[in-house]
């Protein structure tokens, strides 16, 4: 056989492969992705280069960055998005476009409130647009994750995760990136300039009219049925209660069915091992996370300018992201998704240490890119293990919800510690600091393992 031949089938192949994402909804999460992406670093990473350059101590800034521990508890709102109707605009749009919508005006709305205030004049002000913006944002998120998993079959699922990733990833380099760049242009070089500040969130509040009209044009996606047992039973023994008034029993009905059943249901399938999974979920981005909340501050103190820290560690760093978490993706299909988790979680933390070489060597751009390559890079790949990991726990009958709870269990833990990450730098320094923050990897690596051996990935190759 001529060696062409298999060569041509082989491209054929990965041709007809990439048509998946020539589906609609493929490119509706394009969109979504970044009307999600765009809010999350315009209250954490880019607020704190914000208070920073006002004179906000790192202390204060670390307690701020507690903001984003809105998304940590979006579970507990998360059953009233999947069931509660909006007035008008859920019978008008239907029930995830209308909390779509709801939820982009609140952050809109909320990013042209923190445009307009100062952390020098009034701190307390824009902390609380800021939670406005958090809390907005979650629920958004939890919208289009509902909305992602009921808009395609099981087999579009990857698809759909991989552009709304992309999207995510640009928008977050215009809130970073691109804001640093605005501030800095608009300033006219150092110093603090509030109105190079308010034109750069003004231009980010309009930017979520990408997700605006999005929601608007989308169809909405079909209801799925949903026979799971544990609510049907629940829901019977309700109606069997003698004596109870029918609207008290409709309300305990609809919060048994929307608030009880999702956990439950996790519970009945888990059992003991639901502690263990928890923990994992909740420890698992702990590395990244805590270092995440200062390193921008990082950056400002060891003397690199807004527009070095824009071009390497958002843009550069972003891209090095994306390509970690396809080639993420890759590896998990062929090395089976607890193999990479484990693998994910250990580089992450590894990588960490090489910030404590940065920090002693100086402003150095070269470093600095080596770095920033290197810990994106295992971000990406530890993301696709995680989401891919997620996604095998999740009972489809209750995907928004359970999505939301291991979502939300995710950052919650993380973002908390990292609240102290200003006072830790203060003790330990910022050599100590990244020690520090490679050490926390270790325990998650022991939970790892032991999730490999006692726990079953759903739905997939668990790399055994």
């Amino acid at each position: 056989m001529p060696v062409s031949q298999p060569i041509a089938s082989l491209l054929t192949r990965g041709w007809n492969s990439l048509q998946v994402y020539r589906h609609p909804r493929a490119r509706v999460m394009l969109f979504l992705g970044f009307s999600s992406g765009l809010p999350l670093l315009l209250v954490f990473g880019t607020l704190s280069v914000w208070l920073r350059e006002a004179g906000v101590e790192r202390s204060t800034i670390g307690f701020i960055s507690w903001v984003a521990l809105a998304y940590g508890f979006k579970w507990v709102w998360s059953p009233l998005v999947d069931k509660l109707p909006i007035p008008w605009l859920t019978r008008s749009l239907g029930r995830r476009r209308a909390w779509l919508l709801l939820s982009q005006l609140a952050v809109a709305a909320g990013l042209v409130g923190m445009a307009f205030s100062d952390p020098q004049q009034g701190l307390p002000l824009l902390v609380g647009l800021a939670v406005l913006v958090a809390f907005s944002s979650a629920t958004q998120d939890i919208a289009i994750d509902a909305f992602r998993i009921e808009s395609a079959e099981t087999r579009m699922q990857g698809a759909l995760a991989a552009t709304y990733m992309v999207g995510y990833r640009l928008a977050m380099i215009l809130a970073s990136a691109g804001v640093l760049w605005i501030a800095d242009w608009a300033g006219g070089g150092e110093g603090y300039h509030p109105d190079a500040w308010r034109l750069a969130y003004l231009l980010m509040a309009a930017s979520m009219g990408v997700g605006l009209v999005t929601t608007l044009l989308v169809d909405e996606p079909a209801e799925p049925p949903n026979d799971n047992e544990v609510e049907r039973a629940g829901a019977r023994r309700i109606r069997q209660w003698r004596g109870l008034p029918i609207w008290l029993a409709d309300l305990l009905e609809w919060l048994w069915r929307a608030v009880v059943s999702p956990f439950a249901d996790f519970l009945r399938r888990y059992r003991w091992q639901a502690v263990l999974l928890l923990a994992l979920i909740a420890s698992y981005r702990i590395s990244d996370i805590v270092l995440g909340v200062i390193a921008n501050v990082f950056y400002i103190d060891l003397g690199f300018t807004k527009t070095q820290i824009a071009d390497v560690t958002k843009v550069f760093g972003i891209l090095m992201t994306l390509v970690g978490a396809a080639l993420g993706g890759v590896l998990v299909s062929r090395l089976g998704v607890m193999r990479m988790l484990f693998i994910g979680g250990l580089l992450a933390a590894a990588t960490n240490l090489f910030f404590a070489l940065l920090a002693q060597s100086g402003p150095r751009i070269g470093l600095l890119m080596a770095v920033v390559a290197a810990d994106n890079l295992s971000a990406g790949l530890a993301s696709a293990a995680f989401v891919a990991y997620l996604s095998g726990l999740t009972n489809v009958a209750y995907s928004a919800t359970q999505y939301a709870l291991f979502s939300s269990v995710m950052l919650l833990f993380p973002k908390f510690v990292g609240g102290f990450s200003g006072v830790l730098v203060e003790k330990l320094g910022y050599p100590g600091f990244f020690l520090l923050t490679a050490a926390m990897g270790v325990p998650v690596l022991l939970l790892v393992a032991a999730a490999w051996r006692w726990v079953p990935v759903n739905g997939g190759n668990d790399g055994t």
